[in-house]
């Protein structure tokens, strides 16, 4: 049965970026240092169209990641900053959601990747990337907003946190201050195969009453 995941790096003091993110800096100052991890990893450098890289568990825990999914969802921020360093073959390969205020066109690069704009909100988004998926996985990449919004609708199967021993200081947090106790977060599985942390999370809505 195709399931609905999230699958993000995040800093021990709780940040997906590093600060001042924007279009000519999509990570933030310093924030590569959340993705260190992945880029000698052979899994990662064959999906970049990239030789060698290292075969380790970590290379294999990130080709788990990606082998069941058929689709994915990202909000407008990520798209906006990613769109120019992704260039004219992103690296997805697949049809890719994105949750916006504003409609445009479906737009069909190179490699497989096929951008669909979802101006419905992430319902909607997550519903079309389903049946896009041909009975594969969603997987949603982010940012921390549309990973937030789907917790809160109840839409996350899993939530996959690669925490990476980096202090940011500032930046985007996974989570805010304001409504994500509703969620519980019980853990399913833990891998620390080398010097991240791989936590697979199980979401839960709060019980009435707690």
């Amino acid at each position: 049965m195709a399931r609905v995941t999230a699958d993000i790096s995040v800093s021990m003091d709780g940040f997906v970026t590093g600060p001042d993110d924007s279009r000519l800096l999509p990570m933030g100052v310093d924030g590569h240092r959340l993705h260190q991890w992945i880029y000698d990893l052979a899994t990662w450098r064959t999906r970049v169209g990239l030789d060698g890289g290292r075969a380790n568990r970590d290379a294999e825990i990130l080709d788990e990641g990606f082998a069941s999914v058929g689709a994915h969802v990202i909000g407008r921020r990520m798209y906006d900053h990613g769109e120019k360093p992704w260039g004219d073959e992103p690296p997805f390969g697949l049809p890719v959601f994105v949750v916006t205020h504003e409609p445009r066109p479906v737009l069909e690069l190179a490699g497989g990747t096929r951008f669909e704009f979802v101006p419905e909100g992430v319902e909607s988004a997550v519903s079309r990337a389903l049946a896009a998926a041909g009975g594969r996985d969603v997987s949603v990449l982010g940012g921390a907003s549309v990973i937030r919004q789907c917790l809160r609708a109840g839409l996350l199967d899993e939530l996959v946190l690669h925490v990476v021993p980096v202090l940011m200081g500032d930046g985007v947090r996974l989570f805010d201050r304001t409504r994500d106790g509703q969620v519980e977060l019980p853990i399913s599985r833990v891998e620390q195969p080398d010097q991240v942390v791989h936590l697979w999370l199980a979401p839960q809505a709060v019980s009435a009453g707690r």
